[in-house]
Protein backbone atom coordinates (compact mmCIF):
# COMPACT_ATOMS: atom_id res chain seq x y z
CA UNK A 1 0.00 0.00 0.00
CA UNK A 2 1.51 3.50 -1.06
CA UNK A 3 1.37 6.86 1.27
CA UNK A 4 -1.37 7.57 -0.78
CA UNK A 5 -3.81 5.88 1.72
CA UNK A 6 -2.93 8.38 4.43
CA UNK A 7 -4.91 10.76 2.35
CA UNK A 8 -7.91 8.90 1.20
CA UNK A 9 -10.07 9.18 4.30
CA UNK A 10 -12.36 6.23 4.96
CA UNK A 11 -16.02 7.49 5.63
CA UNK A 12 -18.55 7.40 8.17
CA UNK A 13 -20.73 5.23 5.97
CA UNK A 14 -17.79 3.18 5.56
CA UNK A 15 -16.38 3.13 9.78
CA UNK A 16 -19.80 2.09 10.10
CA UNK A 17 -19.54 -1.07 7.54
CA UNK A 18 -16.62 -2.40 8.77
CA UNK A 19 -18.07 -2.06 12.35
CA UNK A 20 -20.87 -4.33 11.84
CA UNK A 21 -18.65 -6.36 9.54
CA UNK A 22 -16.37 -7.31 12.51
CA UNK A 23 -19.67 -7.35 15.30
CA UNK A 24 -20.56 -10.29 13.00
CA UNK A 25 -19.97 -13.67 12.95
CA UNK A 26 -21.01 -13.77 9.42
CA UNK A 27 -17.89 -13.99 6.42
CA UNK A 28 -17.06 -10.74 4.97
CA UNK A 29 -17.38 -9.60 1.69
CA UNK A 30 -16.60 -6.92 -0.40
CA UNK A 31 -18.34 -5.57 -3.23
CA UNK A 32 -16.44 -2.92 -5.64
CA UNK A 33 -18.01 -1.03 -8.07
CA UNK A 34 -16.67 0.46 -11.80
CA UNK A 35 -16.43 3.28 -13.80
CA UNK A 36 -20.00 4.82 -14.47
CA UNK A 37 -21.83 3.06 -11.30
CA UNK A 38 -22.11 3.66 -7.42
CA UNK A 39 -22.06 1.48 -4.58
CA UNK A 40 -25.62 1.69 -4.62
CA UNK A 41 -25.39 -0.59 -7.65
CA UNK A 42 -24.64 -3.72 -5.89
CA UNK A 43 -27.73 -3.13 -3.02
CA UNK A 44 -29.59 -6.14 -4.40
CA UNK A 45 -26.21 -8.19 -4.28
CA UNK A 46 -25.69 -7.50 -0.75
CA UNK A 47 -28.96 -8.32 0.06
CA UNK A 48 -28.70 -11.84 -1.42
CA UNK A 49 -25.19 -12.47 -0.26
CA UNK A 50 -26.48 -11.69 3.39
CA UNK A 51 -29.41 -13.99 2.62
CA UNK A 52 -26.99 -16.48 2.06
CA UNK A 53 -25.05 -16.22 5.28
CA UNK A 54 -22.25 -13.58 4.55
CA UNK A 55 -22.02 -9.74 5.73
CA UNK A 56 -22.02 -7.44 3.07
CA UNK A 57 -19.89 -4.01 2.73
CA UNK A 58 -20.24 -2.04 -0.08
CA UNK A 59 -17.40 0.97 -0.64
CA UNK A 60 -17.02 3.77 -2.31
CA UNK A 61 -14.37 4.90 -4.33
CA UNK A 62 -12.48 7.94 -2.47
CA UNK A 63 -15.33 10.92 -2.80
CA UNK A 64 -18.17 8.76 -4.67
CA UNK A 65 -21.75 11.04 -4.28
CA UNK A 66 -24.21 9.09 -2.07
CA UNK A 67 -26.57 9.26 -4.85
CA UNK A 68 -27.01 8.48 -8.75
CA UNK A 69 -28.64 12.47 -8.87
CA UNK A 70 -25.90 14.17 -6.59
CA UNK A 71 -23.12 12.16 -8.76
CA UNK A 72 -25.07 14.28 -11.46
CA UNK A 73 -25.15 17.11 -9.97
CA UNK A 74 -21.45 17.23 -9.34
CA UNK A 75 -19.46 15.15 -11.30
CA UNK A 76 -16.17 17.16 -10.24
CA UNK A 77 -16.05 15.31 -7.32
CA UNK A 78 -14.86 11.76 -8.68
CA UNK A 79 -12.68 13.48 -11.41
CA UNK A 80 -8.37 12.41 -11.48
CA UNK A 81 -9.30 9.57 -9.61
CA UNK A 82 -6.43 6.55 -9.94
CA UNK A 83 -6.23 3.20 -10.16
CA UNK A 84 -3.75 3.63 -7.31
CA UNK A 85 -5.19 5.72 -5.13
CA UNK A 86 -8.67 3.50 -5.04
CA UNK A 87 -6.82 0.41 -4.91
CA UNK A 88 -5.21 1.65 -1.86
CA UNK A 89 -8.43 3.00 -0.56
CA UNK A 90 -10.43 -0.08 -0.70
CA UNK A 91 -7.26 -2.20 1.10
CA UNK A 92 -7.47 0.67 3.79
CA UNK A 93 -11.19 -0.26 4.32
CA UNK A 94 -9.90 -4.43 4.38
CA UNK A 95 -7.17 -3.77 6.49
CA UNK A 96 -9.85 -2.51 9.23
CA UNK A 97 -11.87 -5.69 8.90
CA UNK A 98 -10.86 -8.67 11.83
CA UNK A 99 -11.33 -11.23 9.14
CA UNK A 100 -10.04 -11.43 5.49
CA UNK A 101 -12.97 -10.83 3.26
CA UNK A 102 -14.02 -12.04 -0.02
CA UNK A 103 -14.17 -9.50 -2.64
CA UNK A 104 -16.32 -9.34 -5.48
CA UNK A 105 -15.88 -6.67 -8.34
CA UNK A 106 -17.39 -5.32 -11.49
CA UNK A 107 -14.92 -3.72 -14.77
CA UNK A 108 -12.82 -1.63 -13.07
CA UNK A 109 -13.85 -2.62 -9.82
CA UNK A 110 -13.31 -6.66 -11.34
CA UNK A 111 -9.21 -5.19 -12.33
CA UNK A 112 -9.23 -3.73 -8.44
CA UNK A 113 -10.25 -7.19 -7.04
CA UNK A 114 -7.46 -8.86 -9.29
CA UNK A 115 -5.01 -6.04 -7.99
CA UNK A 116 -6.36 -6.83 -3.96
CA UNK A 117 -6.45 -10.39 -4.68
CA UNK A 118 -2.47 -10.18 -5.58
CA UNK A 119 -2.06 -8.22 -2.47
CA UNK A 120 -3.07 -11.19 -0.37
CA UNK A 121 -6.01 -9.32 0.61
CA UNK A 122 -8.88 -11.81 0.08
CA UNK A 123 -9.99 -15.14 0.81
CA UNK A 124 -11.55 -15.19 -2.34
CA UNK A 125 -12.24 -13.38 -5.28
CA UNK A 126 -14.84 -13.25 -8.19
CA UNK A 127 -13.69 -10.55 -11.13
CA UNK A 128 -16.57 -9.71 -13.26
CA UNK A 129 -15.79 -8.44 -16.54
CA UNK A 130 -12.56 -7.00 -15.29
CA UNK A 131 -10.68 -4.43 -16.74
CA UNK A 132 -7.29 -5.11 -18.50
CA UNK A 133 -4.20 -5.29 -16.81
CA UNK A 134 -0.28 -5.04 -17.92
CA UNK A 135 0.27 -7.93 -19.84
CA UNK A 136 -3.12 -8.30 -21.32
CA UNK A 137 -2.96 -7.73 -24.74
CA UNK A 138 -5.99 -7.63 -26.52
CA UNK A 139 -7.95 -4.99 -27.62
CA UNK A 140 -11.23 -5.59 -29.27
CA UNK A 141 -12.45 -3.01 -31.69
CA UNK A 142 -15.64 -2.86 -29.34
CA UNK A 143 -13.27 -2.28 -26.35
CA UNK A 144 -11.83 0.46 -27.72
CA UNK A 145 -15.23 2.45 -29.18
CA UNK A 146 -16.78 1.51 -25.79
CA UNK A 147 -13.76 3.53 -24.32
CA UNK A 148 -13.74 6.24 -27.06
CA UNK A 149 -15.66 8.81 -25.11
CA UNK A 150 -12.95 9.21 -22.41
CA UNK A 151 -10.00 8.01 -24.74
CA UNK A 152 -10.56 10.21 -27.69
CA UNK A 153 -10.38 13.18 -25.78
CA UNK A 154 -6.83 13.91 -24.15
CA UNK A 155 -7.90 16.47 -22.31
CA UNK A 156 -10.27 14.30 -20.19
CA UNK A 157 -7.38 12.70 -18.47
CA UNK A 158 -8.11 14.54 -15.34
CA UNK A 159 -11.98 15.16 -15.74
CA UNK A 160 -14.82 13.22 -14.67
CA UNK A 161 -16.94 12.29 -17.78
CA UNK A 162 -20.53 11.15 -18.46
CA UNK A 163 -21.70 8.89 -21.04
CA UNK A 164 -24.88 9.90 -23.04
CA UNK A 165 -27.77 7.16 -23.77
CA UNK A 166 -26.40 5.87 -26.75
CA UNK A 167 -22.83 5.46 -25.68
CA UNK A 168 -24.31 3.49 -22.47
CA UNK A 169 -26.53 1.73 -24.44
CA UNK A 170 -23.37 0.63 -26.67
CA UNK A 171 -21.12 -0.27 -23.87
CA UNK A 172 -23.51 -1.42 -20.94
CA UNK A 173 -26.86 -2.26 -22.25
CA UNK A 174 -26.21 -4.05 -25.60
CA UNK A 175 -27.57 -7.10 -24.41
CA UNK A 176 -31.03 -5.62 -23.15
CA UNK A 177 -34.33 -4.33 -24.45
CA UNK A 178 -34.68 -0.89 -25.14
CA UNK A 179 -36.88 0.08 -22.17
CA UNK A 180 -34.75 -1.64 -19.65
CA UNK A 181 -31.42 0.15 -21.44
CA UNK A 182 -33.21 3.44 -20.81
CA UNK A 183 -34.33 2.57 -17.22
CA UNK A 184 -30.66 1.73 -15.94
CA UNK A 185 -29.33 4.73 -17.93
CA UNK A 186 -31.30 6.88 -15.72
CA UNK A 187 -31.25 5.36 -12.10
CA UNK A 188 -27.04 3.92 -12.29
CA UNK A 189 -25.36 5.56 -14.80
CA UNK A 190 -22.83 8.80 -13.04
CA UNK A 191 -20.07 10.42 -14.29
CA UNK A 192 -16.78 8.55 -14.00
CA UNK A 193 -13.18 9.54 -13.74
CA UNK A 194 -11.04 9.48 -17.23
CA UNK A 195 -7.80 8.59 -15.80
CA UNK A 196 -7.85 4.91 -15.10
CA UNK A 197 -9.32 4.17 -18.45
CA UNK A 198 -5.99 6.19 -20.14
CA UNK A 199 -3.84 4.23 -17.35
CA UNK A 200 -5.13 0.83 -18.33
CA UNK A 201 -4.67 1.62 -22.13
CA UNK A 202 -1.58 2.80 -21.31
CA UNK A 203 -0.51 -0.39 -19.26
CA UNK A 204 1.42 -1.84 -21.81
CA UNK A 205 3.72 0.86 -22.50
CA UNK A 206 4.25 1.92 -19.11
CA UNK A 207 6.64 -0.17 -16.69
CA UNK A 208 5.39 1.55 -13.72
CA UNK A 209 1.96 1.86 -14.61
CA UNK A 210 -0.88 1.56 -11.84
CA UNK A 211 -2.46 -0.76 -13.84
CA UNK A 212 -0.75 -4.04 -12.97
CA UNK A 213 -1.38 -7.20 -11.00
CA UNK A 214 0.53 -9.57 -8.57
CA UNK A 215 -0.45 -12.97 -10.46
CA UNK A 216 1.91 -14.97 -8.51
CA UNK A 217 1.17 -13.91 -5.25
CA UNK A 218 1.11 -17.50 -3.45
CA UNK A 219 -1.34 -15.83 -1.01
CA UNK A 220 -4.08 -14.73 -3.52
CA UNK A 221 -6.60 -16.97 -2.74
CA UNK A 222 -9.14 -18.82 -5.53
CA UNK A 223 -10.13 -16.56 -8.53
CA UNK A 224 -12.92 -17.00 -10.92
CA UNK A 225 -13.33 -14.57 -14.23
CA UNK A 226 -16.35 -13.80 -15.16
CA UNK A 227 -17.27 -12.83 -18.60
CA UNK A 228 -20.22 -11.76 -20.77
CA UNK A 229 -20.65 -13.23 -24.09
CA UNK A 230 -21.97 -10.33 -25.69
CA UNK A 231 -20.10 -7.69 -23.62
CA UNK A 232 -18.53 -4.62 -26.06
CA UNK A 233 -16.96 -2.96 -22.99
CA UNK A 234 -14.52 -5.92 -21.87
CA UNK A 235 -14.89 -8.43 -24.29
CA UNK A 236 -14.25 -12.61 -23.67
CA UNK A 237 -11.05 -12.08 -25.23
CA UNK A 238 -9.78 -10.10 -22.72
CA UNK A 239 -10.62 -11.78 -19.98
CA UNK A 240 -9.47 -15.26 -21.62
CA UNK A 241 -6.19 -13.14 -21.47
CA UNK A 242 -6.41 -12.45 -18.02
CA UNK A 243 -7.50 -15.57 -17.45
CA UNK A 244 -4.09 -16.97 -18.78
CA UNK A 245 -1.96 -14.79 -16.88
CA UNK A 246 -4.06 -15.67 -13.04
CA UNK A 247 -4.38 -19.37 -13.57
CA UNK A 248 -0.72 -19.82 -13.88
CA UNK A 249 -1.23 -19.14 -9.75
CA UNK A 250 -0.74 -21.93 -7.77
CA UNK A 251 -4.46 -21.13 -6.10
CA UNK A 252 -7.24 -22.41 -7.61
CA UNK A 253 -8.58 -20.06 -10.69
CA UNK A 254 -11.52 -20.52 -13.00
CA UNK A 255 -13.52 -19.05 -15.95
CA UNK A 256 -16.77 -18.89 -16.25
CA UNK A 257 -19.01 -17.62 -19.39
CA UNK A 258 -22.79 -15.63 -19.24
CA UNK A 259 -24.39 -16.70 -22.21
CA UNK A 260 -25.63 -13.64 -23.82
CA UNK A 261 -25.10 -11.27 -21.43
CA UNK A 262 -23.36 -7.52 -21.63
CA UNK A 263 -21.30 -5.48 -19.56
CA UNK A 264 -24.48 -4.69 -17.49
CA UNK A 265 -24.64 -7.96 -16.30
CA UNK A 266 -24.31 -6.98 -12.19
CA UNK A 267 -27.35 -4.48 -12.60
CA UNK A 268 -29.60 -5.27 -15.55
CA UNK A 269 -32.52 -7.89 -14.92
CA UNK A 270 -30.47 -11.20 -15.06
CA UNK A 271 -28.42 -10.22 -12.34
CA UNK A 272 -29.38 -12.87 -9.78
CA UNK A 273 -27.41 -15.33 -12.40
CA UNK A 274 -24.65 -14.07 -12.23
CA UNK A 275 -24.78 -13.13 -8.27
CA UNK A 276 -25.57 -17.15 -7.71
CA UNK A 277 -22.62 -18.11 -9.94
CA UNK A 278 -20.21 -16.01 -7.08
CA UNK A 279 -22.06 -16.91 -4.87
CA UNK A 280 -21.67 -20.57 -5.16
CA UNK A 281 -17.74 -19.91 -6.24
CA UNK A 282 -17.22 -18.12 -3.00
CA UNK A 283 -19.32 -20.65 -0.78
CA UNK A 284 -16.65 -23.24 -1.24
CA UNK A 285 -13.54 -21.36 0.08
CA UNK A 286 -15.58 -19.60 3.47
Amino acid sequence: MSAATETLAITENEAAQIERANASTAAPIVFIHGLWLLPTSWEPWAKHFEDNGFVALTPGWPDDPETVEEAKANPDAVAGKSIGQVADHFEAVIRQLERRPAIVGHSFGGLLTEILAGRGLAFASVAISPAPFRGVLPLPLSALRSGSPVLSKPGNYNKAVPLTYDQFRYAFANAVDEEEAKRLYDSCAVPAPGKPLFQAAAANLNPWTEAKVDTKNPDRGPLLLVYGEEDHTVPKAIVKASFKKEKKNKNVTELAEMKGRGHALTIDSGWQEVADTALAFVKRFV
